[in-house]
Parts: C-alpha cells; sequence; structure tokens
C-alpha cells in the first residue's frame, strides 16, 4: 500500500533543464522539486531529469539521487571513466555538500548532529524509519540559520546518504520539514506547498584534472 495514495505525478515542464555547468566530462543540474531524478515503474512516471538529459546528451548517467520533492543540486557523469571517478568521490565521502531546510517551529539546540539509523519502513514504503536493531547508520549535521514565529530555516549537512535522511532526521527532532506529504504534521504541511528542502551547494573534484569544483543552485523558498 502506497504512504501517499492521493498522490498524482504532475512534473514540471518550465524550465525543463536547468543546466549549472556542462563540459566533456561533467553535467550539473538544477533539479526543480516535483520532478523524479530516475524513471519510475509505472508508464506514467518514465518523464524524469535522467529522460530529458539523455535525449540530447545520450551518455549521461546518474552518480547521485535527489527524492522527487527535493529541489536543487544533481551531479552527472558524460562518460565511464567520469562515472567511476565521481562515485568514487561520493563512497569516500570526499564530495562536500550542504542543504537548506525549513522547518516547523524553533529548536532548542542551535546546532548540532542526529546520529539514527534507518530503514525501510516496509508496510508504508517508501518511507523510512529509526531503527537500532537492523538500520543503518545515519549521520546529519544541522545548523539554524534564521528563525520566524512558526518555522526555522537550517542549513543541513548529510554525512552518509540513507533514503530519506534528512526528512527523517529531521522528523525525529519533533521539527518536520514544511511540506512533506510523506512525514509532515498536518500544521507543518499547511504552511508549505512543497516539500522545503533543497540541496544548495556541492564541491567536487573534476573527474579528469583533479580541480575542485564548487556549485550553487539558487534556493526557491528562502
Amino acid at each position: 500500500m502506497s504512504a501517499n495514495p492521493d498522490f498524482v505525478y504532475r512534473p514540471p515542464m518550465s524550465p525543463y533543464l536547468d543546466i549549472i555547468y556542462l563540459d566533456e566530462d561533467l553535467l550539473v543540474l538544477n533539479k526543480p522539486s516535483g520532478l523524479l531524478t530516475v524513471p519510475g515503474r509505472l508508464a506514467e512516471h518514465q518523464d524524469c531529469l535522467q529522460t530529458r538529459v539523455q535525449r540530447v546528451l545520450p551518455t549521461a548517467t546518474i552518480v547521485h539521487r535527489l527524492d522527487m520533492a527535493t529541489s536543487g543540486i544533481i551531479i552527472m557523469a558524460l562518460n565511464k571513466q567520469s562515472h567511476v571517478a565521481i562515485s568514487r568521490q561520493f563512497e569516500k565521502r570526499q564530495t562536500k555538500k550542504y542543504y537548506l531546510a525549513r522547518v516547523h517551529g524553533q529548536l532548542k539546540q542551535k546546532q548540532g548532529s542526529v546520529d539514527l539509523p534507518l530503514i525501510c519502513d516496509w508496510p508504508n514504503r517508501p518511507k523510512q524509519m529509526v531503527c537500532h536493531e537492523r538500520g543503518k547508520q545515519a549521520l546529519t549535521h544541522y545548523k539554524v540559520l534564521e528563525e520566524q514565529r512558526e518555522y526555522s530555516l537550517l542549513e543541513l549537512k548529510p554525512i552518509t546518504g540513507r533514503s530519506h535522511q534528512l526528512r527523517v532526521h529531521m522528523l525525529s527532532l519533533g521539527h518536520p520539514i514544511l511540506g512533506d506529504r510523506l512525514y509532515a504534521h498536518a500544521s507543518a504541511l499547511a504552511l508549505a506547498d512543497r516539500l522545503q528542502l533543497h540541496s544548495r551547494y556541492y564541491a567536487i573534484y573534476h573527474p579528469k584534472t583533479g580541480e575542485q569544483l564548487e556549485f550553487l543552485a539558487p534556493c526557491p523558498f528562502t
């Protein structure tokens, strides 16, 4: 059974592709909220970032993913050597990245870490949950950037890359991300018409030259 039965996939069409950086080895894009990174199983879920890119750059491959509802930076490789080199940076945690998120309420601790293992909540998939017995280690650092009466703007740095990690870790603190159709309570859901989570910054080493490259994607909700 789906955890979100009312969902209808309506991927945004404009901009069709938002390219931040392109050379012969590397493509960096700003993915909009509401667009799948890779195709889903159903026919109506075939339109996705990967499909759109491969129409114009057939050799492009996905190195990492973002949730459909999350916006921001996605890095793709344009040849096998680049894919291997960039994937290795992710595996060795040599990439630097941070996200921006608006969460419900105000945090008592303005800076800290969440170190809670995660596993798929199988009867309610695709939801994830904290599980100390069988979960995989997951670590997120957070910092409050700004506070309003009903919400706070946070910088989130995931050290691991578990599915829905930032969403479940913020929920575990009692501060779900605004607009989260899977995890937010009614008050947090009502404050935003989309998930307020954005992949804002990435730094990687160029797969061919070794030069460090930094990328920023403007945040649509701050």
